[in-house]
């Protein structure tokens, strides 16, 4: 392998176009970390907040991207092995040291993950992030079971879709949102059962049709949609604050005794690469080769394309997750 490589590098806080293709020099593995040479890599908001500057921590000049797929290179010190496919998130990926928008990179064995597949590379590239939110945000941030309903606020965002097809699958009722009813038959392709409209008052569609309320609700808009959202949930239920897609991080002059209805709980999710257990991964992938899940993949990107994938991502442009490949038919 080449002691050369190309990757995204970002030098200058801003917009897409500050995200420049560029040959550095190949990361090398040190005990106790692994050299992944990536073969896919899924685009997140985090990612866009990171390159516009609004981001809490990170540093430049750095490759940025949180996660990646790929085959272990080397791993000293470790017990991976060349050759195994693994995926990594998080663990200050692309912040404080360069992530996955690249053609290898280094990180933590700690914060990596072994699977078996024969799936395309592009859907292999759209789980560990989105999958490890999903997965965490029923199991912990709401804890659903099998029987419950939940509301899913922005279902139509990558993380709503796998929230959705993982609820499905365990036998939980959906209610989903999004702004667009031409994308209703996104949903009910996967089986939600109640698309709704995003209109700012989704909690009375809610009570029309479960007039009690949801057993659980996961936020994925942000701080201007969660009052409603607590008022869909039942007494006794859960509310759980993942996601910001409409960039409201903050709640100004935040009153508990208003915000929260009687007996509602309202929890967070934010998880790292330990948050996901192996067997969850590798039971999606094995339920997507059953035919009995779907990777909600929304478009797959050249490395050189990462600008035009960064406008689409804040666009809205595509239903699901958005993937890019840094290796083309030739290299691999």
């Amino acid at each position: 392998m080449s002691e050369r490589m190309r990757a995204v590098v970002l030098r200058e806080f801003g917009g897409p176009e500050k995200l420049q293709l560029e040959t550095i020099k190949r990361p090398k593995a040190h005990p106790g970390e692994v050299l992944i040479r990536v073969q896919a890599f899924g685009l997140n908001r985090s990612e866009y907040h990171f390159r516009s500057g609004v981001a809490e921590a990170g540093e430049l000049p750095r490759v940025p991207g949180i996660e990646a797929t790929g085959i272990v290179v080397d791993a000293p010190g470790s017990d991976f092995r060349p050759g195994q496919q693994v995926a990594t998130m998080m663990g200050g990926m692309g912040r404080s040291f360069d992530g996955g928008y690249a053609e290898c990179v280094t990180v933590p064995a700690a914060q990596v993950i072994p699977f078996r597949s024969n799936l395309d590379w592009s859907m292999l590239g759209a789980l560990p992030e989105m999958l490890q939110t999903a997965w965490g945000s029923l199991s912990t941030g709401l804890q659903a079971k099998e029987g419950d309903s939940i509301l899913i606020r922005g279902g139509t965002s990558s993380v709503g879709l796998a929230i959705a097809a993982l609820a499905v699958m365990r036998g939980i009722r959906v209610f989903s949102t999004t702004r667009n009813p031409d994308r209703f038959h996104h949903l009910r392709d996967l089986g939600i059962e109640h698309p709704l409209l995003e209109n700012g008052a989704v909690a009375a569609q809610i009570r029309e049709i479960a007039p009690d309320g949801v057993d659980g609700a996961v936020e994925l808009v942000g701080a201007t949609t969660l009052r409603d959202t607590l008022r869909a949930v039942r007494t006794g239920g859960t509310a759980c604050f993942t996601g910001m897609l409409a960039d409201d991080w903050i709640i100004p002059e935040f009153y508990p005794i208003a915000w929260l209805p009687n007996g509602v709980r309202l929890t967070a999710y934010s998880g790292e690469a330990n948050d996901l257990p192996p067997h969850v991964l590798q039971d999606f992938i094995d339920a997507v080769e059953r035919g009995d899940a779907r990777v909600p993949i929304g478009h797959v990107y050249r490395m050189d394309e990462i600008a035009q994938a960064h406008t689409d991502m804040e666009s809205g442009r595509y239903v699901g997750k958005l993937v890019a490949v840094p290796w083309t038919g030739s290299e691999l």
